[in-house]
């Protein structure tokens, strides 16, 4: 259907950061989509690797500005936009000196986890979020890709569930092959409620692992796609188990047009 508005919350995209599978389905899934004659809105966190002067990022001052609560600490939220010329389209960063400018994604030089990649999701769930009501843009498709995402549609369904805005949004989330091997602290399933979230509908992170995680955001979304030619083999049964609607695995050739006929059953 035209005039679809669909929502891409990536937590890679090429140029800004090396191609992998999921860096490239973020930049030409959104483009190919668009071709289709739906609009589009594309978010990615800015971190600290990210060139911002070759990619002539820039802060978003009219979006900028607002303190995100994680916690009990605030973070001040900073939206920054890039262009990907070629495609037409707009890349929306979220960033905060805290937790975006290391020099690296998820892990340090001797690849261990940030201790804080917990609360990096969190802040990145929630600024996505409050910079699309602030631009008052009514998303008919939410699409996660990567674990990065997976607090989005528990936000979606149990904090913003009474705004307008998100109201009629159908989420679907990519799961990848992306896990990371070490649980978050336990803290993790505190730091997360937020509104009218409970206890009760985190408890799957008593154990905060990438499993976990995982599921979360399949139990909190509408559909889920196999976005790896191979992923974690549990998280594939409970994907088919899961009695939602689920697509399997597309190659390159195939996948926007197959992603774009599966919205469209979505909806």
């Amino acid at each position: 259907m035209e005039n679809t508005k669909v929502l891409f919350i990536s937590q890679e995209i090429t140029p800004y950061l090396p191609e992998s599978k999921m860096s490239l389905i973020g930049r030409h899934l959104p483009q190919g989509i668009q071709e289709k004659g739906r609009e589009i809105r594309t978010f990615m966190p800015r971190y600290g690797l990210i060139n911002e002067r070759r990619n002539q990022l820039h802060e978003v001052i009219r979006l900028s500005g607002m303190n995100l609560i994680i916690n009990d600490t605030d973070h001040p939220l900073i939206i920054k936009v890039a262009s990907i010329q070629a495609a037409r389209m707009q890349v929306y960063f979220i960033d905060n000196e805290d937790y975006f400018h290391r020099k690296a994604t998820f892990y340090d030089e001797e690849g261990k986890q940030f201790e804080d990649n917990d609360e990096r999701a969190i802040f990145f769930a929630r600024g996505v979020l409050e910079t699309v009501k602030k631009l008052r843009w009514a998303p008919d498709i939410i699409h996660c890709h990567g674990w990065f995402t997976s607090l989005v549609p528990l936000y979606i369904k149990k904090a913003y569930n009474e705004d307008p805005l998100f109201a009629n949004s159908k989420l679907i989330y990519s799961a990848y092959n992306d896990e990371f091997s070490s649980p978050f602290n336990r803290e993790f399933k505190d730091k997360v409620l937020f509104e009218n979230i409970t206890s009760n509908d985190v408890k799957i992170l008593k154990e905060p692992s990438y499993l976990n995680l995982s599921k979360l955001a399949i139990n909190m979304s509408d559909a889920t796609i196999i976005g790896s030619e191979t992923i974690n083999p549990e998280l594939e049964s409970f994907i088919k188990d899961s009695g939602k609607p689920y697509l399997n695995f597309k190659s390159e050739e195939e996948y926007v047009d197959a992603y774009s006929e599966f919205y469209d059953k979505i909806l």
